[in-house]
This record gives structure tokens, sequence and C-alpha cells, in this order.
């Protein structure tokens, strides 16, 4: 089974921007090379930055900066057997590299490289903040937390921007992801395993879009840490998309800015869960759809209030009219 995202890599040339923004962004540094710049989550989950031309990887998906691979962990060694006798195998770059390095390889649909690997993130003690809601209060004798900034758990999702949903979403679901929620023809939230959360990966599909990263989700504890660390990183100089906000979708809370190593870095948490009883629904896109509220071009860090607002103007965020 397929757990969730244990690493990913990006290729940026806005080398010196990167190192700032990820310490900004709460990562923790591991390693750092004129080639390579390896960052960490709380729980393990490793965020590598490499050089454009790096031919030790596949050519990039689209043109500056952007992802370069995802590794998705798994359970168990039976589980990389299950995979490398799936139709993985047939995909375009397998490699099987168990006896070697304990990992699969291959590409999946637009190019983009993918490794599996048992997981290696760490479990965490970590519990974000209790609520009180009405009839089943939970925080007691104990304020609300509030965060100066963020220290990310874990990468939660990939966005990707698709100009073969149809095609990849059978790839997908042809190594164990399931889907979740789509928007008919346009866009499918996909889960890698039928008990998870709402989606470990999201495939768009927008008229006239060649494939691309849309954006990368970092979970946060809670909340208050996306409001904590979306401050920190207004603070810092870093440019807001869109947020803070509610995803009704997913019921997550997010805040969008815009990340120098391609698309764009979102703080995310208090996601769904589903289970196998989860039964799949469909949605016509809409500005309400995509957020319950949102607040268009961020907060300021300092003065704690809202810096613009602008209404929506087209069914997708990166739809305009």
């Amino acid at each position: 089974m397929i757990e969730g995202i244990d690493a990913i890599t990006y290729s940026t040339d806005r080398w010196d921007e990167a190192k700032k923004f990820f310490a900004d962004w709460g990562l923790k540094l591991e390693k750092e090379t004129d080639a390579r710049v390896d960052w960490s989550t709380l729980n393990g989950c490793g965020v590598s930055v490499i050089r454009p031309d790096d031919a030790s990887y596949p050519q990039a998906i689209e043109d500056g900066p952007t992802i370069r691979e995802v590794v998705w962990g798994v359970h168990d060694a039976a589980d990389l057997d299950r995979l490398a006798a799936s139709p993985l195998s047939e995909a375009p770059g397998f490699v099987d590299g168990r006896a070697v390095d304990g990992t699969l390889t291959a590409r999946d649909p637009h190019g983009l490289q993918l490794k599996f690997r048992v997981m290696q993130k760490r479990p965490l003690d970590i519990k974000g903040a209790a609520t009180n809601p009405w009839g089943d209060v939970r925080r007691i004798d104990m304020p609300s937390p509030i965060y100066e900034r963020a220290e990310p758990i874990e990468v939660g999702h990939v966005v990707l921007f698709t100009d073969r949903l149809a095609e990849a979403v059978a790839f997908y679901e042809s190594i164990g992801f399931v889907q979740s929620d789509r928007y008919p023809g346009r866009g499918v939230f996909m889960r890698c395993a039928p008990d998870a959360g709402h989606h470990d990966l999201f495939l768009l599909q927008l008229p006239g879009k060649a494939t691309g990263l849309n954006h990368v989700a970092y979970t946060v504890r809670d909340i208050h840490e996306v409001f904590g660390g979306g401050l920190h990183i207004s603070r810092c100089g870093w440019k807001t998309q869109l947020g803070p906000g509610r995803h009704p979708i997913s019921s997550a809370y997010f805040w969008y800015f815009e990340n120098p190593c391609g698309g764009l870095i979102e703080y995310n948490a208090d996601e769904d869960h589903l289970s196998p009883a989860w039964e799949m629904r469909e949605f016509e896109p809409g500005p309400t759809v995509f957020a319950e509220w949102a607040v268009d071009g961020g907060l300021d860090g300092n003065t704690r209030r809202q810096k613009n607002a602008e209404g929506p103007s087209g069914k997708f965020l990166t739809e305009k009219k």
C-alpha cells in the first residue's frame, strides 16, 4: 500500500532565493552542495532542490522552476513487490532498483519521475490544537496556540496541470490510487489508498494549459499554524497568491504563496480523512467550490490586516476572464 509522499525534488535557477525561501518556510537544512540542497520536514519527509541542468533526472515536465521527482512511500517490501508486478513495470523509464537502493523508478504520463520506496518518514507525537465546537468541548483551561512561524510536518499533496487527464488518472489508478472527488472532465482528486486523507494528488486539466506544476502543499498542525506561518512568510517579503482561506471540497484551511522553485506552495491543515465507504462526489467548478472563503492578497505580517480585496473572475483560480 502506498502511504503518502516521502520526498520531492524541485529544480530552479533562482538558487539563492530558493535557499532563503525554504529556510523561511520552516524546513530543516540537512545538506548543501553547489548542485543540491536537501531539506526535511518535522517527520523527515525530504525536500530537495537541484540545478535545472542536473543530468541525473529526466527532462523537466515544463520550462523554468518546477518539480522534478515525487518519491512515494510504501508500507513494506511486499508493497514494492506488488508494484513491480503492476502496470508500473510497463511505464516509461521503469527501473527495478530493489537490489541496489530499495527503489522502483518510473515516469508518469507527464514524464514526471516517480520513485517508490519503503516509507522513511518517522512517526511523531504531534497534535493540533483541540477545538470547542458546540456540544463537544475539548479544550479546557487551555488557550489555543499562537504561532510566530510554521514548521511543516510533511508534504501533504502535489497538484499537477495535465493535458491528458483520463490517461493520467488511469495510470495512477493502476498502481493503487483511488478517486476521492472530481470535476468531470476537468480535475480529479486522488488519494493513495482507500483509507487516507482526502487527496495526495490532484490532476487539473484546463483548456489550453500544458503539463506543469500547480502547487505543493505542506501540512501543518492546525489552522493556527496556517495563520502563524503565513504571517511569518508575509513578514519575510514573500508574495501571497491567495489566502488564508478554506476549501469546501476537502475542508482544509490553506494559504498559498508564490514559490521560487516553481508553481505555488501551500500551508494546509484540517483535511478530511476518507475511508473505503466514501462515495466520490462530482462538482461544477466555481469560486465558492474552490474556496468557501479566502483573503485575496493575503494578510500583512506586521499589521495583521488584509492587503487588498478583489473578487474571483473565473471558475478556477488559474482561469482568468
